[in-house]
């Protein structure tokens, strides 16, 4: 395997060719500039056979940095084969952590899959260890001490992601299911008749309460502007209820945001829905995700809090209509990502097993590896444990006081 590490200047050889193990000569480019891999990028996403989730999009990542939501220095990994064809393309994002430079994938919990993009489900059939050996050597190139890969899908379109085997499992799974050819019909696949009943009664009573109702997806940057400013106003009083720190107050993610679902771009990395009261224009539930052509990827939903609009669940009329919704523009898949909650639970039928693979590449990396693979199970004991869960909560609202 040989390594280049580029820029706008272009490539320059970092390291001298080395054997690239059972799985056959490759070489490795680390990029430093996105402007620089753009084509190479975009060419891999549009592939017919390309094998990523909606995170790994060119756009949705430039957003993310260019809003500035990523520190650290950009470090895009190519793995090319024999024949020079990309085969896997990673962006990184390093930071130094008490003197250990560490790799993860852009996007942070924002993102709730960091599935390397595979150019076909050939190239994601690469055997882990030998992967694993190219990200070392290539780390080691890169100034790279260690890789902690979060969010990792066991699989993903039936696809054995070879990042995840063996990998520990992750503190949290996600949550999705398969949207059908029909609307209605997946509708009544997803939401039983009991279901559909009471929530035909809640929107009755919620368009008795605030007026006429409309369901809209942001089509112009004064709509999405708008309900962006709901959901952080919504979510701002949601987190201090539960004494969390609202990730959401940064600007630097706000920027990222306002980039991601800018509907005048040709393809919007994200799409944020928005239940509204018509006359007022009152966003009573908002409701954003990543996209592709294939999948609605939930990122982040809230809901106005006043008892009044609240007992009507407008969060649910929300998720209820998505589904249709997404169906009808033709995509198949629909998630709501990481973590536990009621509302995923209700309607979603897979469970997407997720791994933190935690890969040193020095001997600082190792030490440091350790400890990172020590906090993960932790977080997963935890997290997994009602009753450490609700402690933990506890615990966590008692020091915000």
């Amino acid at each position: 395997m040989s390594v280049l590490v580029g820029g706008w200047s272009g490539t320059v050889p970092a390291a001298e060719s080395v054997p690239g193990g059972a799985h056959g000569s490759m070489r490795a480019e680390i990029w430093s500039d996105l402007g620089s891999v753009e084509a190479l990028w975009r060419g891999l996403e549009s592939g017919p056979g390309c094998l990523a989730t909606p995170y790994q999009r060119f756009d949705w990542v430039a957003a993310f940095l260019r809003g500035g939501a990523a520190p650290g220095a950009l470090r895009v990994l190519v793995l090319r084969d024999a024949g020079g064809r990309p085969r896997l393309l990673m962006p990184l994002a390093v930071t130094r952590e008490r003197g250990v430079r560490v790799a993860r994938v852009v996007g942070a919990t924002h993102a709730n899959y960091h599935l390397p993009l595979f150019a076909s489900r050939e190239a994601a059939a690469v055997p882990t260890e030998d992967l694993l050996d190219l990200l070392v050597r290539a780390g080691s190139s890169a100034g790279i001490d260690l890789y902690i890969l979060a969010h990792q899908p066991r699989t993903w379109d039936g696809a054995v992601n070879p990042l995840a085997v063996g990998a520990r499992r992750g503190a949290n799974d996600a949550y999705g299911l398969m949207l059908g050819p029909d609307p209605e019909a997946t509708v009544r696949r997803v939401f039983s008749a009991d279901a559909r009943k009471k929530l035909r009664a809640k929107e009755k009573r919620l368009a008795e309460a605030v007026g006429p109702l409309d369901y809209r997806c942001a089509g112009t940057a004064d709509e999405a502007e708008a309900f962006l400013a709901a959901f952080y106003a919504q979510k701002a009083v949601r987190f201090a209820s539960q004494g969390i720190a609202d990730p959401y107050a940064q600007m630097p993610i706000r920027r990222f945001l306002a980039a991601a679902s800018d509907p005048g771009a040709s393809a919007p990395a994200m799409e944020v829905h928005a239940l509204v009261a018509r006359r007022s224009g009152r966003v009573l539930a908002v409701f954003g995700g990543a996209v592709d052509a294939g999948r609605f990827s939930g990122m982040m939903t809230a809901f106005d809090g006043d008892p009044e609009i609240a007992r009507c669940s407008p969060g649910d009329l929300l998720l209820h209509h998505l589904v249709r919704d997404q169906t009808a523009r033709g995509r198949r898949a629909f998630d709501l990502g990481v973590g536990e909650a009621r509302y995923k639970s209700s309607i979603c039928d897979e469970t997407i097993e997720l791994a933190e693979l935690v890969l040193p590449v020095t001997l600082r990396g190792r030490l440091y590896g350790l400890a990172a693979a020590a906090d993960t199970g932790l977080r997963a004991q935890i997290k997994r444990d009602p009753r450490l869960w609700s402690f933990a909560r506890r615990l966590r609202r008692l020091g915000r006081n």
